[in-house]
């Protein structure tokens, strides 16, 4: 059975077509740029919880912010990977902080097989970029969310 996960993409016209990005947090992401970015997202339940719902959810809880109040349009349902779902959603930004986040945090034994938890963030940085950089630094499964909010846009 696949994982659900549900996540919010702001945009910004500034002038041109930015979004915000999250670079992931943990030791394994530290020193990695392309392919270590994300949008703001986690798991649901289906039936349990609704993705829009999930998807607020997860990005105040990774961003420490609430998310911007406009309009939000459904992009569709990507293949995160072979074994995970992802619900998108796209609001506009443009009101939307640069600064001021207060990343949520996750445990996980560090280092490897050493018996000891650390905690670190779930996302180190949030940052807006263009849509060609953003290529480049999203983790491949969610590159075609770009895509589909030119779509929308267009």
């Amino acid at each position: 059975m696949a994982a659900w996960s549900a996540g919010l993409l702001l945009y910004r016209r500034h002038p041109a077509l930015e979004v915000l990005i999250t670079h992931m947090g943990g030791p394994f992401w530290a020193r990695k740029d392309d392919g270590a970015w994300s949008i703001p997202k986690g798991e649901f339940i289906p039936g349990d919880e609704e993705p829009r719902d999930a998807a607020f959810r997860e990005f105040r809880e990774e961003l420490g912010l609430e998310p911007p109040a406009s309009e939000w349009a459904e992009l569709g349902t990507f293949a995160a990977s072979s074994s995970k779902k992802l619900v998108v959603f796209a609001a506009d930004g443009a009101a939307f902080p640069e600064s001021g986040f207060t990343f949520g945090e996750f445990e996980m034994e560090w280092p490897p097989r050493s018996g000891r938890t650390a905690s670190f963030p779930e996302v180190d940085r949030a940052e807006w970029t263009g849509l060609d950089a953003a290529r480049d630094r999203l983790v491949k499964g969610q590159r075609p969310l770009l895509d589909a909010l030119e779509r929308l846009l267009a």
